[in-house]
């Protein structure tokens, strides 16, 4: 563990990292053994083509969950032209716009519910990982994302903010305490997202578990204590992790590996420096001495 002052005065600590191990991104070659060293490598050696093979399978499974979520309300409208067959024209307008209506909210909560039950059939969870993207371990994330993308494209602004997207999220594996808001639908990775109790997340804030680098796809956790609040439009990547009661001002954006201590405050938004509790005060302190030595002098 060391200590550095930065220009602000600001100390900080930096604790000493094991230098990751060496991934060749341009190796073809799996590490794995047996047949997922195969697959592994057929998808690494032939990149467009194994991605459809990868892909298909959770096609069939998105559009097969999308198919379940419009049967009931298919089954409604359908009902509801029969019903109206005799009646005049602008009374089965009328009736089949309410019935299309109605249908797509039945389609949307359905979807709630049908897409974390595909999601919990997936054999391999996924976890904290680095690596190729084109690895065996990239799938999971992979089959997670699309089913969370299909309810957040198709119907989750719809009933953001409100206890269905909260469940919705719970279902997915976010973990989740009392008296959390979610006021955004742009997140992705749930399940390695971790909301203590009485977070609130401002409207259009982006939150997601993973990031790229060099390469390299990382898979890491998130993770908000009580009582923080991330501002409108923040963007909170992964590996991040937001101390207790911390205030992220709006359209921050907060990179992997930052820590940011329980208490502590942004100086100002722009500049974007994490000041704690103690030194906010021993800044305003400061302060106050300098003003009134001008003060004086004066």
């Amino acid at each position: 563990m060391s200590r550095e002052v930065n220009g602000e005065g600001i100390k900080i600590e930096k604790q000493a990292r094991k230098r990751p191990q060496f991934i060749d991104v341009h190796s073809t070659r799996s590490h794995k053994r047996g047949l997922a060293g195969i697959f592994e490598s057929f998808v690494r050696s032939f990149q467009s083509f194994g991605f459809v093979v990868v892909f298909v399978p959770i096609l069939i499974v998105s559009l097969s969950c999308m198919g379940l979520a419009l049967s009931p309300a298919l089954y409604l409208f359908e009902w509801i032209c029969q019903s109206v067959a005799t009646y005049p024209m602008w009374a089965q307008a009328v009736a089949k716009g309410l019935g299309f209506a109605g249908g797509f909210f039945i389609y949307g909560v359905s979807l709630i519910f049908i897409a974390p039950a595909a999601n919990k059939l997936m054999p391999y969870k996924l976890k904290p990982w680095r690596g190729n993207w084109f690895s065996l371990q990239s799938i999971p994330w992979f089959y997670h994302n699309a089913l969370t993308y299909i309810v957040r494209f198709t119907f989750l602004d719809f009933v953001t903010p409100s206890p269905l997207n909260i469940l919705f999220f719970k279902m997915m594996g976010m973990k989740i305490g009392k008296g959390v808001m979610i006021n955004t639908s742009f997140i992705s990775d749930p399940c390695m997202i971790t909301l203590e109790d009485y977070v609130t997340i401002g409207g259009s804030a982006t939150l997601f578990g993973h990031y790229g680098q060099k390469g390299i796809l990382i898979l890491s956790p998130v993770v908000i204590k009580r009582g923080a609040t991330i501002g409108l439009k923040a963007s909170i990547m992964g590996d991040v992790v937001v101390g207790t009661k911390v205030v992220v001002p709006a359209h921050t954006v907060l990179l992997p590996k930052t820590r940011i201590p329980d208490g502590a405050r942004f100086k100002t938004p722009e500049s974007q420096i994490v000041v704690c509790e103690d030194e906010a005060k021993d800044d305003t302190e400061a302060a106050r001495g300098e003003d009134k030595e001008e003060g004086k002098a004066s």
